[in-house]
C-alpha cells in the first residue's frame, strides 16, 4: 500500500488527550514498506519523523513541524507452541486491548493483567506497560525493529530491550528505532497473577473460588472504569506520574509525618511510594481551572474537559510537581512523552 501523505492534519483524533494541535504532514505506514517511504519523504523534505501509535502515552504542547507517521499495521499470529510458551507476534499497529482479548478467546495466560490499557503493542514496550503486578517484560518473548539511522532490522531479545519501571532501551533512545512487531511468550496453564487485593475482592465478590484469566480480565476492566475515565468521554491518558522510587530515610520520614502513607520496599532497598496519594494528600484531586483538571475519582489523572490546550495541562502538571516536592520533598516524574 502507497503512502499517502496529508498536509496540516488535526491530531486531535489521534492523541487521547483531545488536544487540538496539526501535523504539517501525517501519514499512516501499513506495513514496514510504509514505514520506509516514511522516512524517505521525511529526508527528502528534511522534516523530522514523529511516529505515533494510540496517542495515548503522549501530550502535544504546540503544531508539529514533523512527519506524524500512526502506525497502522495488522495481524496476530501464532508462531509456535511447546508444552510451556505459545510464542504469538503481533503487528506494532494492533490496538493493545483488543489483542488482549484475542489472546484471551485462544485460551492463552499471561495478559489478563494487562486489560483495557489503551494504546497500541508497539508502543507497549516503550513504557513497559504494567498493571496489577504484571509488566510487560514478564511476558516479552522479543521483537522486531527497524533502525532508523542504518535502516537494518534488528531483533531484539529481553535483556537487551533494557526494560525498568515504564522504560526501556527504545525510550532512552527514543528517535532511533521504530517498533515493527512484537513476541509474548504466554501459556495455556500458567498460574494466575492475583497478588492485588482489589483484584481478588471483585472476584470474592462474584462469588469466583477458582478464577480463569477471562475472570481476572473482567474483574480489572471493571475495576479501570471504575478508577479511571474513558478517553473517549473525557481526554485523558491515563496515569501522568510515574510513581516516585525515593530512598529509605525519605520514606521512614514521610511514614512518621504522614498517616496512611501508601509505600512499597524495593528488592534494590528503595521506596515506590504511590503518587496518586501524595497528590491527593496535596488537595489536587477534583481541582479544575478551565478545561484542565484533575480527576475526581483519581489524582493520578490529568483531564481535559474539552477545549484544554497541551501548554494548559502541562502547566497543571508542573504545579503539581512543583507542591508535592515543596510539601514531601519528593519529586514527580512525568510519565506520557511530551511534546
Amino acid at each position: 500500500m502507497s503512502l499517502q501523505l496529508q498536509e496540516w492534519v488535526s491530531l486531535r483524533a489521534f492523541n487521547t488527550f483531545g488536544v487540538d494541535v496539526r501535523a504539517q504532514l501525517f501519514a499512516d505506514a501499513h506495513d514496514e514498506q510504509g514505514v520506509r517511504a516514511a522516512l524517505l519523504a521525511a529526508a527528502q523534505r528534511e522534516l523530522p519523523l514523529l511516529v505515533i501509535g494510540g496517542g495515548s502515552n503522549l501530550l502535544l504542547t504546540r503544531d508539529v513541524e514533523a512527519l506524524v507517521l500512526r502506525m497502522a499495521s495488522r495481524g496476530i499470529r501464532i508462531l509456535g507452541e511447546d508444552r510451556q510458551r505459545v510464542i504469538v507476534e503481533a503487528e506494532a499497529g494492533e490496538p493493545w486491548h483488543p489483542f488482549v482479548l484475542w489472546s484471551l478467546q485462544q485460551g492463552l495466560v499471561g495478559l489478563e493483567n494487562l486489560s483495557l490499557i489503551p494504546g497500541t503493542v508497539g508502543a507497549a514496550p516503550m513504557q513497559n506497560i504494567g498493571a496489577y503486578g504484571v509488566e510487560l517484560k514478564d511476558v516479552f518473548a522479543g521483537l522486531t525493529a527497524l533502525d532508523r539511522q542504518t535502516g537494518e532490522l534488528r531483533e531484539f531479545s529481553l535483556l537487551e530491550c533494557a526494560f525498568a519501571y515504564r522504560d526501556s532501551l527504545f525510550k532512552r533512545e527514543a528517535g532511533r528505532w521504530l517498533i515493527l512487531r512484537v513476541r509474548f511468550a504466554l501459556s495455556r496453564a500458567s498460574e494466575l497473577h492475583l497478588d492485588y487485593g482489589p483484584v481478588r475482592q471483585r472476584l470474592a465478590e462474584q462469588g469466583i473460588s477458582a478464577p480463569t484469566a477471562t475472570d481476572v480480565s473482567q474483574a480489572i476492566c471493571a475495576i479501570r472504569s471504575e478508577k479511571l475515565p474513558d478517553p473517549a468521554e473525557l481526554g485523558n491518558a491515563g496515569s501522568f506520574f510515574k510513581n516516585p522510587l525515593v530512598a529509605p530515610e525519605l520514606a521512614e520520614r514521610l511514614r512518621a509525618e504522614q498517616a496512611g502513607l501508601v509505600a512499597f520496599p524495593q528488592a534494590d532497598g528503595q521506596v515506590k511510594l504511590a503518587a496518586g496519594w501524595l497528590i491527593e494528600r496535596a488537595g489536587w484531586k477534583g481541582f479544575r481551572e478551565g478545561d484542565a483538571g484533575v480527576h475526581r475519582l483519581q489524582a493520578l489523572v490529568l483531564v481535559n474537559y474539552g477545549g484544554a490546550t497541551g501548554q494548559q495541562l502541562l502547566g497543571l502538571a508542573q504545579r503539581i510537581q512543583a507542591d508535592v516536592l515543596a510539601r514531601y520533598g519528593v519529586s514527580l516524574e512525568i510519565e506520557p512523552n511530551v511534546l
